[in-house]
């Protein structure tokens, strides 16, 4: 129950509570520009958002509202009958024009005029070591295009365009909407002709008089040496078409790095961990770890202790951008004590245990320190 509670308005505008006027409508067209449906094409809840942050423009910008609302809360404004008014609203986009009469300072086109193309998206997976190296991928999506059939007007090839008889040719039409602020006047888009002015007289087989139709597109995408999991790789002019001679949306190739067995990435250092059994531990050895271009050998210093870290230099990944340079791979040792032994090694054990003397085993590290080490560092 508690979680269908609407949220503080200055918690939600992000402002203190002795906020003034010109404090509040900048904090309400921030919040509203971030939530602005070109920039969140991909969140599903931005309309719902932006709701909620009119609301609580809605109350902070009326002095008996927000009065009523700093005595009482939520609560005293239901039983005052002073409820969200947005009932005559279908979409955000109306909600926006509502608030912003339309371009809300550039974001979007005009009603009717010409309209930028929706980003596309698309998703590959690629390995650590790809990610590393660099690769050229090859993606397929589909896209929104102009209709090859009627070249993009909507009209059955051989015959024309005729005036909108709704909009009477403005690609607009004036409607009357309710909002925070009373009733007021906004623009649309011509339902009939949707913008254009012009509707075909006889409407093009393929694309039913749209003028665009959904295809199947390829590409070969360069994906750079270095990228993270979840990167984004922008191609402008390649996503959705736009309406009415507006340009092309861009298209996003989202990539998954998938992981590693052996090596686990943090930021451009990679880390692994290496077995190294007791014996070899005490006395020091070299052994082969795991890397991006094949193992490594990694000397082992006489008396490594378990957790210790041994750093192979410019061994990680390359910096994004930046290939020449590259992170560090890290190695975690972890020292291997023997489960199973037979006779003789339980002897040669017990004879090397009873020859141990405080020397030995002397630590040069406090506890303190030993602790910080065994427990990655935390204090």
């Amino acid at each position: 129950m508690a979680s269908t509670l609407p949220r503080d308005p200055y918690e939600l505008l992000g402002i203190p509570r002795d906020a003034d006027e010109v404090q509040i409508k900048k904090a309400f067209r921030r919040l509203a520009r971030e939530l602005h449906p070109d920039v969140n094409a991909h969140d599903p809840d931005a309309e719902e958002k932006f709701k909620q942050a009119a609301e609580a423009y809605e109350i902070l910008s009326d002095p008996r509202r927000r009065e009523i609302f700093d005595r009482y809360g939520h609560e005293g404004l239901r039983n005052g009958g002073m409820r969200p008014n947005f009932e005559g609203f279908g979409s955000i986009g109306d909600l926006f024009e509502a608030f912003f009469g339309g371009g809300m300072g550039g974001f979007g086109g005009s009603p009717g005029g010409p309209t930028q193309g929706d980003d596309a998206i698309v998703g590959v997976e690629i390995d650590l070591r790809a990610a590393a190296a660099g690769k050229r991928v090859h993606v397929a999506f589909e896209a929104v295009g102009a209709c090859e059939r009627c070249g993009g007007d909507g009209a059955e090839p051989g015959t024309g365009l005729r005036t909108c008889g709704r909009c009477g040719g403005a690609g607009v039409l004036q409607v009357v909407a309710r909002s925070p602020f009373g009733q007021v006047m906004r623009t649309a888009a011509c339902d009939a002709c949707l913008g254009a002015g012009r509707i075909p007289e006889s409407p093009c087989a393929e694309c039913d008089g749209r003028g665009r139709v959904v295809r199947a597109r390829e590409l070969e995408v360069d994906v750079p040496p270095g990228i993270a999991d979840g990167q984004r790789i922008r191609l402008s002019g390649r996503g959705h078409a736009g309406e009415r001679g507006g340009a092309p949306g861009d298209l996003y190739v989202q990539v998954h790095v998938a992981p590693d067995e052996r090596l686990l990435r943090d930021g451009d250092d990679l880390v692994t961990v290496l077995d190294v059994p007791a014996p070899l531990a005490a006395l020091g050895a070299t052994l082969a770890v795991p890397a991006l271009e094949g193992e490594q050998e990694l000397a082992i210093p006489a008396g490594t202790q378990p957790g210790e870290v041994l750093v192979l230099r410019h061994q990680g990944m390359p910096t994004l951008r930046r290939p020449d340079r590259r992170g560090d791979l890290r190695v975690v040792v972890n020292v291997v004590i023997p489960r199973r032994l037979g006779d003789e090694q339980r002897e040669l054990l017990r004879r090397l245990a009873d020859s141990l003397t405080a020397e030995n085993l002397a630590e040069p590290e406090g506890v303190g320190a030993k602790l910080r080490r065994l427990l990655g560092g935390r204090r």
